[in-house]
């Protein structure tokens, strides 16, 4: 295989990056210039720690702005963020008769009537694409289902399940199932468990969630690419939250699908073919990721020692240091990308997932160091860290100007005044966070308004999001502290079945969950007005948000808020009413459910094993590949 610089494939990609890199640096720059001539009165120690704390929020506002920007532009100009040529008329998509492809469904103890509801959508969707018989389908693509589950009762009814999906899928595509004894590794044991037993069968592999829905022309899409580019190991593409009926789950719902196309093509803009993985909704090509991809365990105890809980964004860097490329797939429209997921429909069961990736991240910053990984991908995993180590840094900051305030009134010191320079600090700070927002509303207003309800629905449900969106952030910084604050002493999170089922929360749940930030937001409130009525008024987005954190809560895990919105058309997505494979997944759930226990079945035998070897991987010593095989040989012998 050709060693072509990845500059050449992808051009001026170490310009894109310089560039990045400048932008951001000169507004983290300008940003601290005028940070310390507001604080110039003060002390030299307060005025170092408030600089600090500010550099590092306000240089993190920026790279998310900048990169935001590149993403409005290119979807704009409607040009691919990689080749930066003009994104093609979407055609069907035509196989080369030389792959095979297994799609793969980890699971563990879910609910198996939207589980395997949106596996039969998926698979029907792809049995149903045109230019292609069901024959060549099945001759091409294989299916299993990866089961971890441990509870006796639980895997009695997935094997049913599973066995009467087998039946109706019989003579159209095959449908394997394994079940582990044991966890061990648990997702990505499960993953390498596959690639040990059955991966020499396949060249590539797509990982679905047991939540994921793909389109067949998405499925389709994804092998393509991977036959034109045969030294990318891994495509990820851009998942969609769809489904969710609670407030909660409807404004994330409206946020993904209207910012994560703009702010995806930003990120594989300057990431280029150092992109990172999200676990799902992915293909991956089998011998690269057998041969660079096995995860050691880290040492010492949990938290931040043992198993890789966030193992993804470590499996594309260990691919990305053996030199394959990992991309970030961005090129078909927002019209007609079939990537979907779930996700929890309140903010208690978002803070539980959350907190597992938190553990999961800073783990990262134990590999920073680590031998011969792509320097983008130690970035990767500083960002992905820092996404939470932010919400302590925030926190810190607010701290320091309470008691700057409260020392400023107490003493009669005029130390900090509320002059115009500093006021056009807050307000440039609070419009580099909002602008991403302002810019999808911009992109969906002037090209798919219709999608969105109209651009009346449009700017009201944007609005309606900017404006919970600004309520939830400080109670989730103050989660994400006490989250961070349990791992620093040693407090492991469990490992359990996510949440995947719409449910409303009681106001007992909620204030069970809230009262500390409940009576620490308003203890602040109290001495903000007592103090300073002028920073009570400033500091309103932060304080706000902690002392209506159980209202919060609770009104956002209701169904029926959810539903009366729907009833408006507000905070609709393009997915909802015209997505066939989405269609078809509802139709499959509400017949599973209105069966009361599927067909007795006994589930048909997984296929011959071909073992093959996944060797672990060390982040102390690296010895680069000296060749790389063509994708002829990717299913040879070890």
């Amino acid at each position: 295989m050709p060693n072509t610089p990845a500059s050449r494939l992808i051009p001026w990609l170490r310009l894109r990056r310089w560039g990045l890199f400048t932008l951001v640096l000169a507004t983290s720059v300008a940003g601290c210039t005028t940070m310390l001539r507001v604080t110039h009165e003060l002390p030299w120690g307060l005025q170092v720690i408030l600089l600090i704390l500010f550099a590092l929020t306000f240089t993190w506002v920026a790279l998310a702005f900048w990169s935001a920007l590149c993403g409005f532009l290119l979807c704009l100009m409607q040009r691919d963020p990689l080749t930066l040529a003009r994104n093609p008329a979407p055609e069907p998509v035509t196989l080369r008769d030389t792959s095979r492809t297994a799609l793969i469904m980890p699971i563990f103890q879910e609910p198996p009537e939207a589980t395997f509801a949106g596996l039969e959508a998926s698979c029907r969707s792809l049995l149903a694409q045109p230019g292609h018989t069901a024959s060549f389908i099945n001759a091409h693509f294989e299916v299993f289902v990866l089961s971890d589950t441990q509870d006796p009762d639980a895997a009695e009814s997935e094997a049913a399940h599973v066995a009467a999906l087998q039946h109706r899928l019989k003579g159209q595509l095959r449908l394997h199932y394994r079940r582990r004894a044991n966890n061990h590794g648990r997702k990505a044991g499960n993953i390498a468990d596959f690639c040990r037993r059955w991966g020499r069968r396949y060249d590539f592999f797509i990982v679905l969630d047991a939540d994921s829905i793909m389109g067949g022309a998405t499925l389709l899409h994804l092998v393509r690419k991977m036959q034109q580019q045969p030294d990318v190991g891994l495509i990820q593409s851009v998942p969609i939250p769809v489904g969710q009926v609670t407030l909660f789950g409807r404004l994330v719902q409206f946020a993904a699908a209207l910012y994560s196309p703009m702010l995806a093509a930003g990120q594989s803009f300057w990431q280029g073919d150092t992109a990172n993985y999200w676990g799902h909704n992915a293909i991956v090509r089998t011998r690269a990721f057998m041969t660079s991809s096995g995860l050691p365990t880290l040492p010492g105890k949990p938290p931040l020692g043992g198993e890789l809980l966030s193992h993804d964004f470590v499996e594309a860097a260990l691919l990305r240091r053996q030199g394959w490329k990992v991309l970030l797939d961005t090129a078909l429209p927002l019209s007609k990308a079939q990537s979907f997921e779930a996700m929890p429909s309140n903010l208690l069961d978002f803070a539980k997932r959350d907190r597992r990736w938190l553990q999961g991240n800073l783990q990262h910053l134990r590999l920073l160091t680590g031998a011969g990984l792509h320097s983008l991908s130690r970035w990767h995993f500083f960002f992905g860290a820092f996404a939470y180590l932010s919400s302590p840094v925030w926190l810190a900051l607010l701290f320091c100007t309470s008691v700057l305030i409260g020392y400023t009134t107490l003493t009669d010191t005029p130390t900090l005044h509320a002059t115009p320079l500093s006021w056009g600090l807050l307000g440039t700070t609070l419009l580099l966070l909002i602008a991403p927002k302002l810019m999808g509303l911009a992109l969906a207003f002037c090209q798919t308004p219709k999608a969105f309800g109209g651009r009346l629905r449009l700017t009201a449900s944007t609005l309606l999001e900017i404006a919970f969106a600004a309520l939830l952030a400080p109670l989730m910084m103050a989660w994400h502290s006490l989250f961070i604050l349990a791992i620093l002493r040693g407090r492991a999170i469990q490992w359990h079945t996510q949440p995947r089922s719409e449910r409303s929360l009681s106001w007992p749940e909620a204030w069970q969950h809230t009262r500390s930030t409940t009576v620490a937001g308003g203890v602040w409130m109290l001495a903000l007005g007592w103090l300073s009525p002028a920073a009570l008024g400033w500091l309103a987005p932060a304080w706000l948000g902690l002392v209506t954190s159980m209202l919060l809560v609770k009104i956002t895990s209701s169904i029926s808020l959810g539903n009366w919105l729907a009833r408006q058309q507000l905070l609709d997505t393009p997915y909802q009413h015209k997505e066939p494979v989405l269609s078809a997944y509802t139709r499959h759930v509400e017949g599973a459910r209105a069966r009361p226990q599927p067909p007795t079945y006994a589930p048909l035998l997984p296929p011959p094993e071909q073992p093959g070897d996944m060797p672990i991987q060390s982040f102390s010593c690296f010895t680069p590949a000296t060749r790389r095989l063509p994708t002829t040989a990717l299913k040879d012998p070890y």
